[in-house]
């Protein structure tokens, strides 16, 4: 029978707010931590314990990461969780992945694949579909900004040099990298990420738009398809 977390029982210094303030955030589990954003449980069911029910609710990955995971509906779908926290553990998610990219955004160099593999690997090495992202450049490789091009499987039916160039004409980008991941976590390049690369390649050459680069995500790893 699981054993429930009764707060009023717990000494007063070691309720996951208290103990924050006692001992500092570095101090607490990834249940506690939780909990204190949750702030309360449910009837008969403590902050912790649903903290700890969130946590084991991804069947793709447990604690934190199974998060990224878990759709509002799937976590309203847990006895305590409403709207309101789902939307703010779905938050919690995304701000993570915000402060993790924003960590890496300093040490960005476009001639360096390591850095801009290291940019997005959190926010591409947790999506279930694959996602391509076009990074605009200009003529001295200034960033101009990025754009979400598919989701979905990769291939020439779904990106069409077509659709991404008139992308790259908005942006006025001289050059452009591409990146997309591979939900399975292998960075290895398919058939069709070849051929696509090599299409996109040719199509820039007569625009005037240079691919650099197209860069395959897994799970903290990356291949360079042009420059491996």
């Amino acid at each position: 029978m699981l054993m429930k977390t009764r707060m009023k029982e717990m000494p007063k210094d070691q309720r996951p707010y208290e103990k924050c303030l006692r001992y500092g955030a570095a101090m607490l589990s990834d249940t506690e931590l939780l909990a204190v954003i949750l702030r309360t449980g449910s009837a008969g069911c403590s902050c912790l314990d649903l903290a700890s029910e969130v946590l084991k609710a991804s069947k793709l990955e447990e604690g934190l990461l199974g998060i990224h995971h878990l759709s509002l509906q799937d976590l309203q779908s847990i006895k305590g969780v409403g709207k309101v926290k789902a939307v703010q553990i779905k938050c919690i998610g995304e701000l993570s992945k915000r402060i993790a990219s924003e960590s890496t955004r300093q040490k960005l160099t476009f001639d360096n694949p390591d850095t801009i593999a290291d940019y997005y690997m959190e926010l591409l090495r947790h999506e279930e579909q694959e996602k391509i992202i076009c990074m605009m450049l200009d003529t001295k490789n200034h960033f101009l900004g990025d754009v979400v091009l598919t989701i979905g499987t990769v291939n020439s039916s779904l990106l069409s040099p077509r659709e991404l160039f008139l992308e790259a004409q908005k942006f006025h980008a001289v050059h452009i990298i591409l990146l997309h991941n591979h939900p399975s976590g292998d960075a290895t390049p398919s058939k069709e990420d070849i051929q696509i690369t090599a299409r996109i390649k040719r199509a820039g050459e007569l625009l005037g738009i240079t691919l650099l680069d197209h860069i395959v995500i897994g799970d903290h790893c990356y291949t360079s398809i042009l420059t491996s």
